[in-house]
């Protein structure tokens, strides 16, 4: 049961990313017309999304942890290498990244390096739940 609940917070990680990342803001960049209605829109969304990645990788994090102490085997030490890489780089997107984005402090770059940790943790989680959905429950 436990492995099946962390399976659906994997797929919920890589899902609110996917959609939030790769849908709905290039939709509020095409639509809404005014770049920086649409820019302010869309910090909100990926602090948002900082949260959801925060939550979702504690969570997994205690589960493979856990899982870890019961047998060190090198599936969860990998799972937990994956959960880890993505929870710091939500958070350093939120923290150091986003700040200089929203202040248009080298927009060009800061926004190229977010987008960069964005993809790279969208990577993560998806290989994460592409792992956890192979393994059999247990």
């Amino acid at each position: 049961m436990k492995d099946r609940i962390a399976l659906m917070l994997a797929a919920f990680w890589w899902g609110s990313l996917t959609t939030i990342g790769f849908l709905v803001v290039p939709m509020l960049f095409a639509k809404l017309g005014n770049p920086s209605v649409a820019g302010n829109f869309a910090g909100q969304l990926f602090e948002a999304q900082s949260w959801i990645a925060i939550a979702c990788g504690l969570i997994l994090l205690i589960h493979f942890r856990s899982k870890a102490d019961e047998r060190m085997d090198g599936a969860a030490m990998t799972a937990i290498f994956f959960v880890l890489g993505a929870l710091l780089l939500a958070l350093l997107q939120q923290y150091a990244v986003a700040p200089r984005i929203m202040a248009r402090e080298n927009l060009k770059l800061w926004h190229a390096v977010g987008s960069g940790m964005y993809f790279v943790q969208w990577l993560c989680a998806g290989v994460l739940l592409w792992r956890m959905g192979a393994r059999k429950p247990g």
